[in-house]
C-alpha cells in the first residue's frame, strides 16, 4: 500500500483537544518503559527536546520520570503549544523544568544542544521526513541519545481499517479519522531505515506492537 501524506500540523481547535483527551495511556506508558529498556544504564540529566511535543503528555511524563532533565517542547501548531500550555501551567515540579515553543522542525534554531532528543508520532505527519534527520544533526552533540516512536503503515487498507477500530472504538470520529489518516501516513520500517542511511545516522529500527516502531541510539 502506497503511502498517503496527511496534513503536517493538526491545528482545528475539536481535533487537538480530541488528541488531548484520548486515551493514550498505553502506548504513552510503553514509551518511557521502552526509553529504560534501550537505554539501562543512562543517567539520565541535562537538556532534551521533545519534537513535535502535540498538547504534551509524552514531555510531561519524561519531565517526571526524570527530575534532572530541563526539556524544550517544540510543535509547529500553535493549538497545541496552547493546549499544552494551559496543561503545565498547575504542574509544580515540571513546569520549572519544561519550555513549550512553537516553531517548525527546520525553523527551530536552538541555543544549546541536547543530551536526549526524543518524538512521538511526529515522522508520519512530515511531508519530507529528512526533516527529522537532518535536524537531528543541529540538535545533537557527541553522544546524544535519540528515541524515537512512530507509527508504521499497514500493509493494507483491511489492515489499517481493522487496526481503527481495535484502538480507537470508543473515541469520537475525529480521533478515529485521525488514527485511520495517521496509519496511511507512516512509514514502513524498511523505509525508515532507509531515510537513517541517507542521513548519515548509525540508528537503529525495531518494530514493538501491531503499530508502532522506534528509533534509537547513540550518536
Amino acid at each position: 500500500m502506497k503511502r498517503i501524506p496527511e496534513p503536517q500540523l493538526m491545528t482545528n481547535p475539536e481535533q487537538v483537544s480530541a488528541y488531548a483527551l484520548a486515551d493514550f495511556e498505553k502506548p504513552h506508558s510503553n514509551f518511557i518503559k521502552l526509553f529504560y529498556d534501550k537505554f539501562p544504564e543512562s543517567e539520565v540529566r541535562g537538556k532534551a527536546i521533545d519534537l513535535g511535543c502535540g498538547p504534551g503528555d509524552i514531555t510531561f511524563r519524561f519531565a517526571s520520570e526524570f527530575p534532572e532533565i530541563d526539556i524544550h517542547a517544540i510543535d509547529g501548531s500553535g493549538e497545541m503549544i496552547r493546549y499544552a500550555k494551559m496543561l503545565i501551567s498547575s504542574m509544580t515540579g515540571i513546569k520549572e523544568r519544561v519550555q513549550f515553543l512553537q516553531t517548525l522542525l527546520d525553523e527551530y534554531s536552538p541555543d544549546c544542544k541536547y543530551d536526549y532528543i526524543i518524538s512521538n508520532s511526529l515522522l508520519h505527519h512530515l511531508l519530507d521526513p529528512m526533516v527529522l534527520w537532518k535536524s537531528i544533526d543541529r540538535f545533537c552533540k557527541a553522544g546524544s541519545k535519540i528515541f524515537i516512536m512512530d507509527l508504521f503503515r499497514p500493509e493494507s487498507l483491511e489492515e489499517a481499517k481493522s487496526l481503527t477500530d481495535k484502538y480507537t472504538v470508543n473515541e469520537p470520529d475525529v480521533l478515529r479519522n485521525d488514527f485511520h489518516n495517521s496509519l496511511l501516513a507512516a512509514f514502513r520500517a524498511d523505509e525508515v531505515r532507509g531515510q537513517i542511511r541517507k542521513a548519515g545516522h548509525d540508528l537503529s529500527v525495531e518494530k514493538v506492537s501491531d503499530r508502532h516502531i522506534i528509533i534509537y541510539g547513540s550518536v
